[in-house]
């Protein structure tokens, strides 16, 4: 190849990187523009960095959490709760327009981050997590904290996932797999739930036939709790002991 062939193909390298660079920077310098404003308030949350192995390495913000460089985004500790009734059933909720990933996703009941603080970044026996599970269940669906104490979860195990939501923002989660069983009073936070409902088992694969109908999507790590773990653990519901898993971490990685 002659030299001024080589010198082009450099040049045009360089221009597209400038041009990506460039353009990923300037989506993020505008994408408040876009963003709900209480959302927006609560990206600047001290998550948890972990490495694959889920040790403490530091922290980040769920805004830098959640952008997306390079395909992928920095892995942080998060929990997924899932509250059943004194019947058995599951109690799921629909995701908020105004969320900033997966808006308008339906998910199990409750799904965020602990946060980089001395309460919920104690270790032994997922102390830290549970904290944060009773904080966001309150603020999120109302549920009063002497109804979701930190003893009466029962942590499972751990998944490793990561997912895009869109062009900007995604999730790299190491997520702590929550049970809560109880009945609960509810107050839904309109800002981050739009629906929720209680699903018997027998009855679940038609709730997720009835979704794909309309057209309403799962979120990721309810998708693939659902169909590996789901099944097996809720007809186990009072007699989870044996189910529980705190040394393996499950990658669920594309």
């Amino acid at each position: 190849m002659a030299l001024s062939q080589k010198i082009g193909q450099s040049l045009r390298h360089v221009r597209s990187r400038f041009l990506q660079t460039s353009c990923g920077l300037s989506k993020q310098i505008n994408y408040a523009e876009d963003i709900d404003p209480q959302q927006f308030a609560l990206l600047d949350e001290p998550c948890i960095l972990v490495d694959e192995n889920d040790t403490n390495i530091g922290s980040a913000s769920k805004r830098d959490c959640h952008l997306m460089q390079d395909g992928s985004s920095l892995l942080h500790r998060a929990f997924s709760v899932f509250l059943f009734n004194s019947s058995g059933e599951l109690l799921v909720h629909r995701r908020s327009d105004a969320k900033i990933t997966f808006p308008g996703h339906y998910t199990n009941t409750c799904c965020s981050h602990p946060l980089h603080i001395p309460r919920e970044t104690i270790e032994e026996n997922a102390w830290g997590i549970r904290n944060a599970a009773q904080r966001r269940l309150e603020f999120e669906l109302g549920i009063p904290p002497d109804q979701a104490k930190p003893e009466a979860f029962t942590y499972l195990t751990r998944i490793h996932y990561a997912s895009p939501s869109d062009g900007m923002w995604g999730e790299h989660e190491m997520d702590y797999i929550l049970f809560l069983k109880g009945d609960v009073s509810l107050h839904p936070n309109e800002n981050e739930v739009q629906d929720v409902r209680y699903v018997k088992r027998e009855n679940f694969d038609n709730f997720l036939c009835g979704l794909r109908e309309s057209r309403i999507p799962l979120t990721p790590w309810f998708h693939l709790i659902a169909q590996k773990f789901l099944p097996l653990w809720w007809k186990n519901l009072d007699n989870l002991d044996k189910y529980t898993d705190h040394h393996q971490i499950h990658r669920m990685l594309d």
